[in-house]
């Protein structure tokens, strides 16, 4: 797609593209990025290089580097996983209208949906359709 040869395309003609597009690709520096699993997992990934990129309001991380696993430690697990279950019973106004808008419904119903989902924005979409 974007020609044959070595590896790809240079990087600084794919930021001036993602530009062009719209995008804003920002580097992130990050120490340490921790992703706390359902299971009761930890990933950490020390000194990684991290990127955001801002396409129309919606931001995705890109993180880069080597992930260490070990089990969440019983007071942090504990501290997370209950500030977790409460904020999500506190579902942020901005899923909600995303939610609404998305799937053409008022924002109560877009509400009800995501605290059945547990937050899961694409999931309350697909129940409301």
């Amino acid at each position: 797609m974007f020609g044959g040869g070595g590896g790809g395309m240079n990087p600084r003609k794919m930021k001036q593209m993602m530009k062009q597009m719209g995008i804003d690709v920002d580097e992130v520096d990050a120490e340490e990025v921790v992703i706390r699993t359902a299971d009761g997992e930890e990933l950490v990934f020390d000194a990684p290089d991290v990127t955001r990129m801002d396409a129309r309001g919606q931001q995705t991380y890109q993180i880069v580097g080597d992930a260490e696993t070990r089990e969440a430690s019983t007071d942090e697990s504990t501290g997370a996983i209950e500030e977790s279950d409460d904020s999500a019973s506190e579902i942020p106004d901005a899923d909600v209208g995303i939610v609404a808008q998305r799937a053409g419904t008022s924002e109560d119903e877009a509400r009800e949906a995501l605290e059945a989902e547990g937050g899961d924005l694409a999931a309350a979409v697909e129940r409301l359709e």
